[in-house]
């Protein structure tokens, strides 16, 4: 008998869900035929039968939650064979109670500042100077403490002292959870996927975490354009791959990256960490939302590498076929929802990088040209990037750079 269990998932993946199994318990399976399909939080693995065999049985149900290394069910040698009951799990031990931590202290909460420390009511009821400095020092105001002990009502230190022994307000617990609301006619509830739940979590995290800003430029397609018109035939005959427009504005960012590094770096805790390499995320659309598989070393790679590899990654996501290694690791990314028809956006990040390319929508604008007016194929381009690591001088200065590239592709293969 041979167990199928959880395969490695990838970095920083440890839990999968069992998204749908491909044969049922007492079907005879081949020797490294599909039999389960598993959900990450970036992608959805297929699960191999690691021997031929009959499917003896199902050890994680449609919806469970796996861990690597995981047991999700057996096969028995044979083909053909009735299904062998499936034998109950063994119950899992009890948890053991953890050992009493040490009592803490009591650490009393600082009590909210309702006012500056003054003299509510007029100068009778004025703080002593050895009152005044214990308040100053406590975030306490006159107002919290009321009239003192002192003459006139004056507030003393042993006032001061006597209000800070008071026990502190107990904190409003939080709210219950909202329960799920009546569906009304024409409504139906689905349970959002993994991988959907993950993108809404790490987008939020993103807006939550980093200090985000997004500057904008526009540039003019027309050299771009009529250089791949020129050379789109030849170009494809002798690579077998057509030329697009995302390999310019891969060499165009790979270039501003060198020149500008804190775009391509990350915080990591305290400090900053700087990559001497570009790894560069391109967002793709799948079939169950926008994945970004990442072309490493990017600075390394020519036009009809960069184009080849982007053809295969959307090929590959809209079949859910790509690998979890290629999710990982990006330090930038670029977007293009001018694919979809959008004009202007403001992409989020994709923590923990700290810039963002949104591409857009190529329109004819009328522009001026040397004191004429003419038409020119215009794209807006939008940066958004982490302000704790990227000045605005860096960020609007890495864009400029990208827009004199696509203007003037000559700089690309110049190096300048």
């Amino acid at each position: 008998m041979s167990d199928i269990l959880v395969p490695t998932l990838g970095e920083s993946v440890s839990t999968a869900t069992v998204a749908r199994w491909l044969k049922k318990a007492g079907e005879a399976v081949k020797a490294d035929e599909p039999l389960v399909e598993l959900e990450t939080d970036k992608v959805t693995v297929e699960v191999n039968a690691p021997s031929a065999g009959v499917l003896e049985a199902i050890a994680a149900d449609e919806g469970a939650e796996v861990e690597v290394g995981a047991l999700l069910g057996s096969i028995a040698a044979g083909a053909g064979a009735a299904a062998a009951p499936a034998k109950p799990a063994a119950p899992a031990p009890a948890p053991q109670p953890a050992a009493a931590a040490p009592a803490q202290p009591k650490v009393e909460e600082a009590r909210p500042v309702t006012g500056p420390v003054s003299r509510p009511g007029g100068a009778e009821h004025a703080p002593l100077p050895a009152a005044a400095k214990m308040m100053a020092d406590n975030n306490v105001s006159a107002a919290q403490v009321g009239e003192g002990s002192a003459k006139d009502g004056r507030i003393a230190k042993g006032d001061v002292m006597a209000f800070l022994s008071r026990p502190a307000p107990e904190a409003p617990k939080p709210a219950a959870p909202k329960a799920p609301r009546a569906l009304g006619e024409g409504e139906e509830r689905v349970k959002m996927t993994r991988l959907r739940k993950t993108i809404a979590t790490r987008l939020k995290e993103a807006q939550n975490t980093a200090a985000m800003l997004t500057t904008f430029n526009e540039v003019d397609m027309s050299a771009v354009m009529a250089l791949r018109a020129e050379y789109k035939d030849s170009f494809e005959k002798k690579h077998g791959v057509k030329l697009g427009f995302m390999s310019f504005f891969v060499k165009a960012c790979v270039a501003a990256l060198q020149e500008f590094p804190a775009v391509n770096a990350e915080i990591d805790g305290d400090d900053i960490v700087y990559k001497k390499s570009v790894h560069m995320g391109i967002a793709v659309g799948g079939p169950n939302g926008l994945v970004v598989p990442v072309l490493r070393n990017s600075e390394e790679l020519g036009f009809a590498q960069i184009e080849k590899a982007i053809g295969s990654f959307g090929k590959r996501a809209r079949d859910g076929q790509l690998k979890i290694d290629e999710l990982a690791g990006g330090s930038f990314t670029i977007t293009n929802g001018g694919i979809y028809g959008s004009l202007l956006s403001t992409p989020i990040l994709n923590a923990p990088q700290s810039g963002i390319l949104g591409m857009h929508a190529i329109k004819e604008r009328a522009m001026v040209v040397g004191g004429k007016i003419e038409v020119r194929p215009m794209m807006y381009l939008a940066l958004s990037y982490d302000h704790r690591i990227v000045d605005g001088k860096e960020a609007v200065s890495f864009l400029v750079r990208v827009k004199e590239s696509i203007e003037d592709p000559r700089r690309l293969m110049l190096s300048i």
